[in-house]
């Protein structure tokens, strides 16, 4: 395999691009200059030593050279430390923090549940979830709200982690939420404009 053919493999791994949209990034990456395609390699190669991992919510923030490990949101006094709104995704939290309707915390779960496949997913993380939840729950969690998309793998995905979680929020009287009236079936939470994710949060139940 040449190196185009190894670079278009590479792009066919991205969430959502298919091999079609995978040829059409490298070839676009061929008429770069090459001081554009020097600067791309650089951010790349630089991109784990200016970002990492939340210890708490586990969602990627800029560093800015400090040796934090927990984000801002995580960190912030200013938020509602008696929420956690899982979600899918980091572009999830991206999409909801832009629309600016929710002020709890987050936790970012690592990907959804197919239905229709056995295939386990490693980066899945339900097992970090459920000891987040016993950490926050002597401090004030009352609420965690599953925030999926509206499809046949999020639904599905949401009754795994009732599953994980049920027992130990059913005896500590947290509630469980989902997302409400807003979001249409099919709908993921990442496309979704400010008014959607609104209603969605506004109408959880």
């Amino acid at each position: 395999m040449n190196n185009l053919d190894k670079l278009i493999s590479y792009f066919e791994t991205f969430p959502g691009v298919g091999a079609r949209q995978a040829k059409r990034f490298a070839f676009h990456v061929l008429t770069m200059n090459e001081a554009d395609t020097a600067e791309l390699a650089k951010l790349i190669a630089n991109l784990n030593q200016s970002v990492t991992e939340c210890a708490s919510c586990h969602r990627f923030f800029s560093t800015n050279n400090s040796a934090t490990t927990v984000c801002t949101i995580c960190n912030s006094s200013n938020r509602d430390h008696n929420r956690l709104l899982v979600v899918e995704r980091d572009s999830d939290v991206l999409a909801i923090e832009r629309a600016g309707v929710y002020d709890g915390l987050y936790f970012v779960f690592g990907g959804t549940v197919p239905l229709l496949s056995s295939k386990e997913n490693n980066k899945l993380r339900g097992g970090a979830l459920k000891a987040t939840i016993e950490t926050r729950i002597p401090e004030g969690l009352s609420e965690v709200i599953m925030g999926f998309s509206i499809n046949p793998d999020g639904e599905n995905t949401t009754r795994f982690i009732e599953s994980i979680i049920g027992e130990i929020t059913k005896s500590h009287e947290v509630t469980i939420s989902h997302l409400g009236r807003g979001l249409s079936t099919g709908s993921e939470l990442e496309y979704a404009d400010a008014e959607t994710i609104k209603n969605a949060l506004k109408n959880r139940a």
